[in-house]
C-alpha cells in the first residue's frame, strides 16, 4: 500500500508540474551549494553492460556495504529502466583530498570472497559489465585519451578526450580476471561568487574515476584505515581466480579540482558528441528527399489530377461516347466500408494516441525540460502522456468507426483501449519473467506491474471510453460521394500493385529521411548513452511525417487509377512499410555493432525491437492514412459525378 501511495503521489505531483504553466524549474535539478568539509555523498545506480542488456543492482556483487543500506525512492521511469539507486560507504566531503583508504572498515583483515562470490565477478567481468555511481546527481565518467588520426606535429600537442559512462568493473588478459578494487575519484568544483564576508561555496560540476587493479600484497594499510599506493610501474593487478577463495581491499583516493564550467552547463561533458555534423548532414539529406517527393507530388498529381478534373468535367456531350477511365470510374465504392472495420479504427486510435504523445515529448524535451540529469523523467512522462492522449484515441477512433457504418461503440471503444496495449503489455510481461528469472534489477517489481495496470484501467480505459463517446455521436466524416448498392468488380492488377511491393516502394524515403537519427537513438537505448539531441529529432519527427504523408497520396492515387478501390487496409499497411525498414536495420545493428550472443540478451532485443517496430507502423500507417484519406475526399469533392 505504501508503494501505491507513493506512485499516488508522484502522479499527483507531476499532475502539478504538466499544469504549472509560470515556471521552467524540473524536479531534482536544483543546485545544491556546498561548503569545504560538507559531506558530498556519493551512490551507486546500477551494473550494466551492452553484451548482456541485463542491469543488476549494485550489491547483487560483494561490494564494500555501509552499516545501513538505504534506498532511494524512485520514479517509474527509473523503475523501468532498472535504476536502484542506493548509498554506498564512500566517505567524500567537499574539497578535502584523501590519499588512499581503506573500504571497508577492518584495514587488517582483507575481505575474502568466497568461490561462489569469485565466479560470479569473474562472469560480471567476462561479460563486459560498467559500475555506474553518482555525486551530486553526476554520472561516474571514465576518461579515454586517444590521439586522433592528425599531422604528427599536431599529435603531440593534442589529444581527443572523450568519455565513457561508468567505470570498467575489470578487465581480462588471456584467461586471468582482474578487478579494479582502488577507485581514484577526480571531482571538479566550480567557487560561486559571494561577498567577502560570507564563506565561499561550491557546486559539483564533474566527476570521474580511473578504476585501477592492485594486488593485496602491494597496498599497504595500517590500522587508521589508510594506504599507500605502489609506484605505478611495480604494482602487479588484483587477479580473480574463480576457482577458490580470493583475498583483496578494496580502497579509494578522492582529489578536488577547481574547475571553471559554470553548474548550469556540467552535462556537457557527458553530452558532447563528436559528430553533430553528422546530424546537420541527416537533416539536409531528410529535407532533399522531401523536395524531391514534393517534386514528385506536385508533378505528377497536381499536373495529372487537373487534367482528369478538367476532362470528367466537361460539360460536353463527349463524356456519352467516351468510355469512362481512371480513379472517376471506382466512385461508386471508394468509400464502401472496408472488412473489419472496428479493429481499423481501433488501431487507428493507438496510432493517434501515439503520434500526441511523441510529438508531445519530443517538443517538451527540446524546451530542455526532460534532461537526462532528471532521470527517468522521459519515461514517466511518455507513459503518463500515452494514458491520457487516451481521449484523442477515442475521439478519432469513434468518429472513423461512425463514418464506416459501425454500430456497436462499446465494443470499438473497448477494442481501442485493449488491442495495441494488451499487445505491448503482454510481450513486456514475457520478457520480464525472463529477467526475473535472471534476478537482474531489469525486471519490473510486481508492485509497479499492479500500478501500470491500474494506470491503464484507471485512467486510459476511462479516457478513451470518453472520447470514442464524443467522437461516435458526433457528425461522422462527409463523403462526397455516394456509394453504390452494388460492389464492382475489379479488374486484374499488375505485379507492380501488389501490397508487398507497395510496402517496400512506400518504406524507402520515410526511413531513409530518418535512418541516421535512427542510429543513435539505438545506441543510446542498447549500448548505455545519452541520448539528448531532441531539436534534431524534433526536425526529423516533422520531416517524417510529411515524407509519410506524401508518399501515402502518390500510392492511393496509382491505386485509385488502376481501378482497386479497396485502399482503406492498404493505405495503412503500405503507409507504414518504413517499420519494415526499421525492422531490418535492427538485425543489421544487431549483428554489426552489439556483441550479444547469449540466449536471453538476443529475445530482449529481438521483444523490445518487435515493440518498436510495431509501434512505428501504428505511427506511420496511422500518418499515412489520414493524409490518403483528405486526399480521397478532396479528388472526388472536385469532380461533378451525376
Amino acid at each position: 500500500f505504501s508503494f501505491l501511495q507513493e506512485r499516488l503521489r508522484y502522479m499527483l505531483g507531476l499532475l502539478l508540474l504538466l499544469h504549472s504553466t509560470n515556471s521552467f524549474y524540473v524536479p531534482g535539478v536544483a543546485p545544491i551549494n556546498f561548503h569545504r568539509n560538507d559531506p558530498v555523498e556519493i551512490k551507486a545506480v546500477k551494473l550494466t553492460s551492452s553484451r548482456t542488456q541485463l542491469p543488476y543492482e549494485y550489491y547483487s556483487l560483494p561490494f564494500c556495504q555501509p552499516s545501513k543500506i538505504t534506498y532511494k525512492a524512485e520514479n517509474l521511469g527509473e523503475v523501468l529502466r532498472g535504476d536502484r539507486i542506493v548509498n554506498t560507504p564512500f566517505q567524500v566531503s567537499m574539497n578535502v583530498e584523501k590519499k588512499c583508504e581503506v573500504l571497508c572498515n577492518l584495514p587488517n583483515k582483507p575481505v575474502t570472497l568466497t568461490v561462489e562470490q569469485s565466479k560470479l565477478i569473474a562472469e560480471r567481468i567476462r561479460e563486459d559489465y560498467y559500475v555506474h555511481l553518482i555525486a551530486d546527481n553526476l554520472p561516474v565518467a571514465t576518461r579515454l585519451e586517444f590521439y586522433s588520426n592528425r599531422e604528427e606535429e599536431e599529435k603531440k600537442k593534442e589529444k581527443d578526450v572523450q568519455f565513457e559512462h561508468g567505470y570498467r568493473l575489470g578487465f581480462m588478459d588471456g584467461n586471468k580476471f582482474y578487478l579494479h578494487n582502488h577507485l581514484s575519484f577526480i571531482l571538479y568544483y566550480h567557487r560561486e561568487d559571494v561577498e567577502e564576508s560570507q564563506e565561499h561555496t561550491y557546486r559539483v560540476v564533474r566527476f570521474e574515476v580511473i578504476p585501477q587493479s592492485i594486488k593485496l600484497e602491494d597496498l599497504k594499510a595500517d590500522e587508521k584505515s589508510m594506504c599507500t599506493l605502489p609506484e605505478a610501474t611495480g604494482s602487479a593487478p588484483q587477479e580473480i581466480d574463480p576457482t577458490k577463495e580470493n583475498q583483496l581491499l578494496f580502497t579509494y583516493s578522492v582529489h578536488w579540482e577547481e574547475s571553471d564550467i559554470k553548474w548550469a552547463s556540467r552535462w556537457d561533458t557527458y553530452l558532447t558528441m563528436s559528430d553533430v555534423q553528422i546530424h546537420w548532414f541527416s537533416i539536409i539529406n531528410s529535407v532533399v528527399v522531401v523536395f524531391f517527393l514534393s517534386g514528385i507530388l506536385s508533378m505528377i498529381i497536381i499536373r495529372t489530377l487537373r487534367k482528369d478534373i478538367a476532362n470528367y468535367n466537361k460539360e460536353d456531350d463527349i463524356e456519352d461516347t467516351m468510355e469512362e477511365s481512371g480513379w472517376k470510374l471506382v466512385h461508386g465504392d471508394v468509400f464502401r466500408p472496408p472488412q473489419y472495420p472496428m479493429i481499423l479504427s481501433s488501431l487507428l486510435g493507438s496510432g493517434i494516441q501515439l503520434f500526441c504523445m511523441i510529438l508531445i515529448v519530443i517538443f517538451v524535451a527540446m524546451l530542455g525540460m526532460l534532461s537526462p540529469s532528471s532521470r527517468g523523467a522521459l519515461m514517466t512522462t511518455a507513459c503518463f502522456l500515452f494514458m491520457f492522449m487516451g481521449v484523442f484515441g477515442g475521439f478519432f477512433a469513434g468518429r472513423l468507426y461512425r463514418t464506416l457504418k459501425g454500430h456497436r461503440w462499446k465494443k470499438g471503444a473497448f477494442c481501442t483501449a485493449t488491442l495495441y496495449p494488451g499487445v505491448v503489455f503482454g510481450i513486456c510481461f514475457v520478457l520480464n519473467c525472463f529477467i526475473w528469472g535472471k534476478h537482474s534489477s531489469g525486471a519490473v517489481p510486481f508492485p509497479t506491474m499492479v500500478a501500470l495496470l491500474c494506470m491503464w484501467f484507471g485512467i486510459s480505459l476511462p479516457l478513451v471510453y470518453l472520447g470514442y463517446y464524443f467522437g461516435f455521436r458526433k457528425q461522422p466524416y462527409d463523403n462526397p460521394v455516394r456509394t453504390n448498392q452494388i460492389p464492382r468488380q475489379i479488374p486484374e492488377q499488375r505485379w507492380y500493385m501488389n501490397k508487398f511491393v507497395g510496402i517496400l516502394m512506400a518504406g524507402i524515403l520515410p526511413f531513409g529521411a530518418m535512418f541516421i537519427e535512427l542510429f543513435f537513438i539505438f545506441s543510446a537505448i542498447w549500448e548505455n548513452q545519452f541520448y539528448y539531441l531532441f531539436g534534431f529529432l524534433f526536425l526529423v519527427f516533422i520531416i517524417l511525417v510529411v515524407s509519410c504523408s506524401q508518399i501515402s497520396i502518390v500510392m492511393v492515387y496509382f491505386q485509385l487509377c488502376a481501378e482497386d478501390y479497396r485502399w482503406w487496409w492498404r493505405t495503412f499497411l503500405v503507409s507504414g512499410g518504413s517499420a519494415f525498414y526499421v525492422l531490418i536495420y535492427a538485425v543489421f545493428y544487431f549483428v554489426n555493432k552489439l556483441d550479444i550472443v547469449e540466449f536471453i540478451p538476443s529475445l530482449l532485443y529481438f521483444g523490445y525491437t518487435a515493440l518498436m517496430v510495431l509501434s512505428f507502423w501504428l505511427l506511420t500507417g496511422t500518418i499515412g492514412f489520414y493524409a490518403a484519406y483528405m486526399f480521397v475526399r478532396k479528388i472526388y469533392a472536385a469532380v461533378k459525378i451525376d
